[in-house]
């Protein structure tokens, strides 16, 4: 089967090289997928029966640095290597998303403590990565189920399309007479058009050699929009306890993917289905059949998927604090009513206190940055938060330091799928009044930094050392800024650091 695509001339170049060289070379990986799914690529994997060394022979700029036979070779150095002016560019690889909440350009000065990222699309593109070239491999057993034993290099580009994990992973393309030649071994294409996934060959087999592909699986059916065959979602019910044998950093990156996805919702009801979410998020499911009061309609698990499918956010750090905003409710349930038939008087105080440390807790079981460990802290920490017109514009700003600026627009977001999921409106006239006047105070003072003294200043006035009570008295004269921002002036702040210290 033959194809007319149309790709880099970077892709081009180095499988002509590897030819001229006397080697075979064949394109695979995600790259073939998305060529005939008609989607933009910038994983461009090759795979050929050279050697490392034959490679790098080659590719001068080209580096080494594994056991698995994949030499590695940047966008700047093949760009070089073949005289084609690079570009710096990124892909898009998600559209439509909704422009950003606090509308910076409506603002009369955009404070300086939020980050340029608060102007990107987070999460949305695709920045060109290495291209990777893989000598053909055979592979033995897998005892730890997570690596071969020993890697060996194979013959031939069927041997090395046996290995693969999926039938859609199992394709390859080559170039032949200007044309790009499929190799497809395994029924790949046919299940890519029929939207399903599949192992090659015994799908229990593939699962005990790495269990990570039963999570891969997953994320594959929620990025591509496919269904699982039915005897590969068998075996991975069979195995889904050697999911214990993966690490949590490799978990954390594929369930990121999954909430990343087009369909994040359905990524942890398949999840659910296969049982592997009673090992990886087993907090969410104490959420099954416990009843709301007020708006909702439904029991917290189905409300914590429907708030999770309408995020408008793809960012997978908001995704699992929409997912675990309502998680403490089941411990939290309480009655003001003894009539427990009367579900509008059920109550979960302080739901998002309890829930926070819960969230926490588990942001750092799948490995998340310190950064966004706190990010998910605070989205569900302050996702109760709520507004009155009588509110102070310090009370504003108070809310917009507790949140964080840069976390601002990710909070509203998860109450727009807190809302969408529990069947209300998408917004109200208070919360587009709350957007409104936040975007009044971004040219306040909201940081430490903000003031118009440091420590410096203090040690100098007043003699003052180095040491924890530099940043007590900053703190405390922040808050006194907070109240009344004309006050940030050098001569009105020294008078408050004298009354503190006299006091």
């Amino acid at each position: 089967m033959t194809f007319d695509f149309v790709v880099p001339p970077q892709v081009t170049f180095t499988l002509q090289t590897l030819s001229k060289a006397g080697w075979q070379a064949f394109i695979v990986g995600g790259a073939v997928r998305d060529l005939l799914l008609k989607k933009e690529t910038s994983d461009w994997d090759f795979t050929t029966n050279a050697k490392p060394e034959e490679i790098l022979q080659l590719f001068p700029e080209a580096f080494y640095e594994n056991q698995f036979g994949t030499v590695m070779i940047t966008h700047e150095d093949l760009c070089k290597q073949a005289n084609i002016k690079t570009e710096n560019r990124m892909l898009n690889v998600e559209n439509g998303r909704k422009k950003r909440i606090i509308d910076l350009a409506r603002a009369k000065k955009v404070h300086e403590s939020l980050p340029t990222e608060s102007l990107e699309i987070r999460n949305l593109e695709l920045r060109i990565t290495n291209y990777e070239i893989t000598t053909f491999r055979s592979e033995s057993a897998y005892s730890d189920f997570r690596r071969p034993d020993k890697v060996e290099w194979g013959q031939s580009i069927e041997e090395d399309l046996e290995r693969r994990d999926f039938t859609v992973n199992a394709l390859a393309l080559q170039m032949v007479n200007d044309k790009w030649q499929l190799i497809d071994l395994h029924g790949g294409y046919e299940d890519l058009q029929n939207n399903i996934l599949r192992t090659v060959g015994d799908a229990n087999l593939r699962f005990q050699e790495d269990a990570l592909r039963m999570l891969r699986a997953i994320r594959f059916c929620v990025q591509l929009n496919m269904q699982l065959e039915e005897k590969t979602l068998a075996a991975i019910i069979k195995n889904k306890d050697l999911i214990s044998k993966i690490s949590w950093e490799r978990i954390g990156a594929e369930l990121a993917k999954i909430l990343a996805s087009n369909y994040p919702a359905e990524g942890i009801e398949l999840l659910d289905e296969t049982a592997l979410l009673s090992q990886l998020l087993p907090e969410i499911l104490a959420g099954k059949g416990v009843k709301q009061g007020g708006h909702h309609t439904t029991d917290v698990w189905t409300h914590s998927l429907d708030a999770l499918r309408e995020c408008p956010s793809h960012d997978p750090v908001v995704r699992l604090a929409t997912l675990l905003h309502d998680v403490s409710k089941p411990q939290t349930q309480g009655q003001k009513s003894s009539d427990i038939r009367r579900t509008a008087d059920i109550t979960f105080y302080n739901h998002e206190i309890v829930g926070a440390r819960i969230a926490s807790k588990v942001a750092r079981r799948l490995r998340l940055s310190k950064k966004d460990t706190q990010r998910v802290f605070l989205l569900v920490r302050y996702h109760m938060f709520y507004y009155q017109p009588f509110m102070t514009d310090a009370a504003v700003r108070r809310f917009m330091r507790q949140v964080g600026l840069e976390n601002v627009d990710d909070i509203l977001d998860l109450r727009e799928g807190d809302r969408l999921g529990s069947g209300a409106r998408k917004t109200s006239w208070r919360l587009e009044e709350f957007k409104s006047r936040m975007i009044e105070q971004l040219n306040q003072p909201m940081e430490v930094k903000d003031l118009q003294i440091n420590g410096h200043d203090l040690m100098t006035e007043f003699n003052l050392k180095p040491g924890p009570i530099l940043r007590e008295i900053l703190l405390w004269l922040l808050e006194k800024i907070l109240d009344k921002p004309e006050l940030n002036n050098k001569a009105d702040l020294l008078k408050l650091v004298k009354e503190y210290v006299q006091k």
